[in-house]
């Protein structure tokens, strides 16, 4: 115990109100950065993302996730627009980036061409 802090362990019933505090993000980005998803080159797709929704002040987070589970298809985009499905586009690279924001998010049309997942 060499000047390690101890952190307080959770009772059951505060881990259950955490699991039942709703989780509802109206609009996100979310980027595998996985380790495969970085091999891919999701890093360069989530930096991308980062810069051009902060130069276009979009109104949608983007954050980093880890697996998505379709490893043969990173990098993946987990969209989620307001009154759309959410929808994972797959072998994500610069254009296909920069069309998700021009067309997903600012004109709330799908990428036909590059979905993997509607759900």
């Amino acid at each position: 115990m060499w000047g390690r802090k101890r952190v307080p362990k959770f009772s059951e019933e505060s881990l259950e109100a955490i699991r039942s505090r709703p989780v509802e993000r109206k609009n996100y980005i979310s980027v595998g950065l996985s380790a495969c998803g970085i091999a891919a080159g999701a890093e360069d797709v989530y930096n991308l993302l980062v810069e051009e929704v902060k130069k276009r002040n979009l109104a949608i987070e983007v954050d980093k996730c880890g697996c998505i589970g379709m490893c043969y298809a990173e990098p993946l985009v987990e969209v989620k627009v307001e009154g759309m499905p959410v929808v994972t586009y797959g072998k994500v690279n610069r254009d296909t980036a920069l069309k998700i924001l021009e067309k997903h998010v600012s004109g709330k049309m799908l990428l036909n061409d590059s979905i993997y997942s509607i759900g």
